[in-house]
C-alpha cells in the first residue's frame, strides 16, 4: 500500500512557526515514527508553498496510489483548484488540520476542499496525520 502525505504552505516551518498552535516538532522528525508504526505501508512526503505544485504532485499520485493525506495549510480556505483537483482522483484524500480550525479565527472555520475529501481530521497536532493513515488503512474509501 502506498499512502502520499501532502503538507501545503508554512508547513516547512512546523516546530519553529507558531509552536503555541503547531507544536515544536517539525514533520521531519515526526515522519520516522509514523513510518516504523506502518511498515508494511509507503509513506511518502511532499511538502510546498505553491498551490500549483501540490495540485501537480495530487495529480502524479492520484491515480496510482491507494490514498493521499492533504493538510493543504491556508489554500484549505481559498482554492477552488484544489477542490477540483481532488474530486478528479480515484483515490481517497483525508483532509488534515494539526490544529482545531474551528476554536480559531472565523475565516479557518470554512473549507472550500472539504467537500471533495473522504473526511477531515482536526485538532490532534501531528497524531492527525497517523489518525489520517489510520483511516485509508481502513477502507475509507469504501460507501
Amino acid at each position: 500500500m502506498k499512502i502520499q502525505i501532502i503538507n501545503g504552505p508554512n508547513l516547512n516551518l512546523l516546530g519553529v512557526r507558531e509552536p503555541g498552535i503547531y507544536g515544536k516538532s517539525s514533520f521531519e522528525s515526526y515522519l520516522p515514527g509514523l513510518q516504523a508504526r506502518y511498515p508494511e505501508v509507503q509513506l511518502h512526503y511532499y511538502q510546498s508553498n505553491i498551490e500549483g505544485e501540490l495540485i501537480d504532485k495530487m495529480q502524479e499520485v492520484g491515480f496510482s496510489f491507494d490514498g493521499i493525506v492533504l493538510n493543504a495549510g491556508a489554500y484549505t480556505h481559498t482554492s477552488i483548484a484544489l477542490l477540483d483537483c481532488i474530486r478528479s482522483l480515484p483515490c481517497p484524500v483525508v483532509e488534515v488540520h494539526i490544529s482545531n480550525v474551528h476554536g480559531r479565527e472565523e475565516f479557518r472555520h470554512r473549507s472550500l476542499i472539504s467537500a471533495g475529501c473522504k473526511g477531515v481530521i482536526a485538532g490532534f497536532g501531528l497524531d492527525s496525520y497517523r489518525l489520517a493513515v489510520e483511516a485509508i488503512l481502513n477502507g475509507v474509501s469504501e460507501p
